[in-house]
């Protein structure tokens, strides 16, 4: 079990962790093909970054990011690597879409990469109900990214 906290994002381990996704982002993405937030993005007005913990150890990372018309989007999502496959992405994503419900969004959005180190993440949204659609917002399709839609409304 996790506990869930609301992150302001000043905490070490939050910063260590968004770091490494930074990076795992680029490393696995062509160039241009990176849309992850950085801290000052994280911080922008609309956005709720929360955290899984197991004790003193931060297991993942997820942010909602709400637009103006309703819809939302899904942000740096990412688990520390001890604890892959262990439930702490599913209770992030699970706590987004709950937030998200709740403020009455109709729809909630991500955009991610196409290959292998997207594979995981890919599985655990399809499993919630995503499901492959349309670019949105500012985004441009390319071979590379794929866009995910979660009807809540």
């Amino acid at each position: 079990m996790y506990e869930i906290r609301e992150d302001d994002l000043s905490g070490a381990p939050t910063r260590a962790l968004l770091a490494f996704h930074l990076a795992g982002m680029h490393a696995s993405s062509p160039p241009g093909s990176v849309f992850a937030l950085d801290l000052s993005g994280l911080t922008q007005p609309g956005v709720t970054v929360w955290t899984a913990w197991r004790g003193d150890r931060i297991a993942s990372v997820g942010a909602l990011k709400v637009s103006e018309d309703g819809t939302a989007e899904v942000k740096s999502m990412r688990t520390h690597p001890e604890f892959l496959e262990m439930g702490a992405g599913s209770a992030i994503l699970d706590t987004i879409i709950e937030h998200a419900a709740a403020r009455g969004i109709r729809r909630l959005s991500l955009e991610t990469g196409s290959g292998p180190a997207f594979e995981p993440a890919l599985r655990l949204y399809r499993r919630r109900g995503f499901v492959n659609s349309e670019a949105f917002g500012s985004y441009t399709a390319s071979d590379f990214n794929q866009f995910l839609h979660l009807e809540l409304g």
